[in-house]
């Protein structure tokens, strides 16, 4: 099927209040097996931030979940493809930090200290991607924001996600994919 991007996204949120998990990365392979999730592509900017929101509400998270959703796709949805090529910062690492300004309702006049947490994370999270280097991979990606946000979550707020043990199932798929150099290739 060929499907938009509002479609994707519509379809992402819809697969995400399904979960009951509280795993970013379980909710995230779950979800990006199915046919509307390339391998690479802009979806991932609504994707991994839903994954995000979605396990901190199902650990207790104080949410609500249809609403935060919501405003993460539309947000997701203003961030153009391979930004991570073009404007040097990634569309996972971007997605997962709207997701964190949701759940603090963090704005750009924000004094509470949430700005500048979330620029940490980002900064943190942009690191090791950068440590690894090029060619892009959104899973990758996705992957390394998650266990960044996984960490900075359960050190900040209270509520606890599970660690994800990743390992790459997506690799066959990825004619671009660094192999060995990946820290979640099998």
């Amino acid at each position: 099927m060929d499907y938009t991007m509002q479609d994707r996204a519509n379809l992402i949120v819809q697969a995400c209040k399904n979960s009951k998990s509280t795993n970013p990365y379980e909710i995230f392979k779950e979800v990006a097996s199915k046919d509307f999730i390339r391998i690479h592509g802009p979806e991932h900017h609504v994707l991994d931030g839903a994954c995000i929101l979605t396990a901190y509400y199902n650990a207790g998270g104080k949410i609500d979940l249809e609403e935060s959703l919501q405003k993460l796709m539309h947000q997701g949805l203003l961030m153009p493809g391979a930004v991570c090529g073009l404007w040097g910062v990634c569309g996972a690492v971007m997605s997962v930090g709207a997701g964190l300004a949701i759940i603090d309702g963090t704005g750009p006049l924000s004094t509470d200290g949430s700005w500048g947490n979330h620029m940490k994370f980002t900064s943190k999270a942009l690191e090791k991607l950068a440590e690894i280097n090029g060619p892009r991979c959104c899973k990758r990606d996705a992957y390394l924001s998650f266990k960044t946000a996984v960490e900075f979550i359960n050190e900040n707020y209270n509520v606890t996600l599970e660690v994800p043990n990743i390992k790459c199932e997506f690799s066959p798929y990825n004619e671009q994919c660094i192999g060995k150099r990946c820290p979640f290739h099998q």
